[in-house]
This record gives C-alpha cells, sequence and structure tokens, in this order.
C-alpha cells in the first residue's frame, strides 16, 4: 500500500453540526493539491450523528477513513488517528476548522523545511485572530503564561488544535504518550523537548468560534493538575524510552 505524503487526522466528538461543512472544505482543497492524501475522522464516544455522517462520506471519498474509538477524550482519539494514519506528514485538524485550511501549507514543505514538530500559532509574528472576544484571549493568554511557567517556556501557543508531526517524530512521540484529555498537547510538546526535537510555531489565521467547547476555568484547573502528572511522571521514569 502506498504511503500518501499527508494524513489529516480529525477528532470528532459530538460533531454532527460541523462536521460536513469541514469535511466538504477539506476535501476542496486535497482535491487541487499534487500531493497524496488520506484523511482520518476518529469519532469517540458521541451521542449524536458523527459516526453516521463520517461514514456517510466515506462513501463518496475513497481516501476516507472513518475509526470509531470508544474511550472519550480528545487526547485519546488524536493518538489512534495518529498512530493509525500512513501519511509522510500528519496534520491534527479540530472538527470546527476555525483555521482556514489553505493554511496547512505553511506546515509542509516547500514552505516549512527542517522540522520535527510544527505547531500552529495564534500569538507568532504574522498570526491574525478574528472576532474573539477580549476575555477568551485574556484566559488564553493567563493560560499559555501558567504553560510557559510551569513546564513549556518560549512556546507562546501549546493548545491552538492545529498541528503538523512527520511520520518518525509521530511514532516516537505518541507511543509514549498517556493523557488522554485536553492536556495531551502539553505532554507531547514537553517529550519532543525531552528528545530535542525542532519544534516550529506557524502564524495561523485563527476565527473565534462561538459554539467552542472550551471552558476556560474547568480545562485551566485540569492542565495545571495535568502539568504536575507529566513532572511526576518523569520522575518516575515513564519518558525514559530512547525511543
Amino acid at each position: 500500500m502506498n504511503t500518501p505524503f499527508l494524513s489529516i487526522i480529525i477528532p470528532a466528538h459530538n460533531e454532527e453540526k460541523r462536521l460536513p461543512q469541514t469535511l466538504e472544505q477539506v476535501f476542496s482543497f486535497l482535491k487541487l493539491q499534487s500531493y497524496t492524501s488520506e484523511v482520518v475522522v476518529v469519532e469517540n464516544g458521541s451521542s449524536d450523528r458523527t459516526l453516521e455522517i463520517a461514514k456517510e462520506f466515506s462513501d463518496l471519498y475513497p481516501t476516507l477513513v472513518v475509526i470509531k474509538e470508544e474511550q472519550r477524550g480528545k487526547g485519546n482519539a488524536v493518538k489512534r488517528g495518529m498512530l493509525s494514519a500512513r501519511g509522510e506528514y500528519r496534520f491534527i485538524c479540530d472538527a470546527d476548522l476555525s483555521m482556514p485550511i489553505e493554511d496547512l501549507q505553511k506546515f509542509l514543505p516547500p514552505a516549512l523545511e527542517n522540522f520535527d514538530v510544527a505547531i500552529g500559532s495564534r500569538e507568532a509574528p504574522g498570526a491574525i485572530r478574528y472576532n474573539e472576544p477580549s476575555y477568551r484571549h485574556i484566559g488564553g493568554r493567563a493560560i499559555n503564561l501558567a504553560i510557559r511557567m510551569l513546564i513549556l517556556p518560549g512556546l507562546n501557543d501549546t493548545q491552538c488544535g492545529f498541528k503538523c508531526f512527520n511520520a518518525r517524530t509521530t511514532e516516537s512521540l505518541f507511543n509514549q504518550q498517556t493523557l488522554n484529555g485536553w492536556s495531551f498537547d502539553i505532554e507531547l510538546l514537553y517529550l519532543a523537548r525531552r528528545k530535542k526535537l525542532r519544534i516550529h510555531e506557524v502564524p495561523i489565521r485563527w476565527y473565534f468560534a462561538s459554539d467552542s467547547k472550551v471552558n476556560a476555568i474547568r480545562d485551566a484547573l485540569r492542565m495545571i493538575s495535568d502539568i504536575f502528572r507529566i513532572h511526576l511522571n518523569a520522575l518516575r521514569g515513564a519518558y525514559d524510552s530512547k525511543a
């Protein structure tokens, strides 16, 4: 089986309203590209028609792979999709498509070379935020300040839902991932730093979605708890594998 150049992984929990438009945009974009590709939708624990909709689209698009994952948690869905994908480059894409799909080209050669992990950034020079309420921006920056102080100094936007990994890096990092919830990005980037991998922040255009599932206070508390779990894992030697 041929290896596609690009895999796009979309975690989807209760996304029956947003998923159809997202898939239409993704496949319209890929149709115009010269490289080979696949799209992997990982549905996990939905109570709506997310799985049925994804399967309906797979009848229309042969390069769409639909995975049903029983265990909930965005981190768990992303891990399953990334390790199931076959692409030379594997791109995590939020189902709300708050970043225009055209910006994906910034994460790939020839636009970006010599990287192991490329993370979408709403704070890097050249990034633009649209329609974001000031209270959400301030809250997000406060969360990032805590992340930089407690575990990842120098990274200005670890929680943006658009990230790209090459195949070798995917196997190295995701096989050591232990967090299945919202903070999985922090653990992966912490692991990448431990392995001295090349991390690049890519400025993107980002559109605020009023129906975002993020709860700033709840998720911030979970994130801080997870950061201490990561440090404890490190002390216990959980990340000592040379892979």
